[in-house]
C-alpha cells in the first residue's frame, strides 16, 4: 500500500532511481493505492544522461508493493520493494524497458504495454 510521501522505486529505464509519492489519483475516499493504481510522483534521485531530472513530477503506475496482494484463487504474492513505472498523459510507458517481475492484476487494467515490457509476470 502506497500513501502520500512513500518512497518508490522507479523500475524503468528513464533515468530516475527514486521517488516519492505525492497523491494518489482516483481512488475516490481511500489514502492508499495498490498495484494497478495510478500516483504521482516527484523524482528524488536520478541517474545521469536519463531523460528525467531531479525534481520532475511525473505520473506513475504501481507494478511492485511490499503490502501482499491477495487473489481470488487464495494465494498471497508479495514482493520485496515497493516499485513504479513512469507513463506519460496517454498511459503509454515513458521508458522502453521494465526491470524485475511485474504483478499480474496489471493485465486487468489496460496496462498491456507495461506487462508486454516486463521480463517477468508474477
Amino acid at each position: 500500500m502506497i500513501r502520500s510521501g512513500t518512497r518508490v522505486v522507479v523500475a524503468d529505464n528513464t533515468g530516475a532511481k527514486v521517488a516519492a509519492c505525492i497523491m494518489i489519483l482516483y481512488r475516490g475516499c481511500k489514502r492508499a493505492a495498490e498495484v494497478g493504481d495510478r500516483i504521482k510522483v516527484a523524482v528524488k534521485s536520478v541517474t545521469p544522461g536519463g531523460t528525467v531530472k531531479k525534481g520532475d513530477v511525473c505520473l506513475a503506475v504501481i507494478i511492485r508493493t511490499t503490502k501482499e496482494i491477495r487473489r481470488s484463487s487464495g494465494e498471497c504474492v508479495r514482493f520485496s520493494d515497493n516499485a513504479v513505472v513512469l507513463i506519460n498523459e496517454g498511459g503509454g510507458l515513458k521508458g522502453s524497458r521494465v526491470f524485475g517481475p511485474v504483478a499480474r492484476e496489471l493485465k486487468n487494467g489496460n496496462y498491456s504495454d507495461i506487462v508486454s515490457a516486463a521480463k517477468e509476470l508474477l
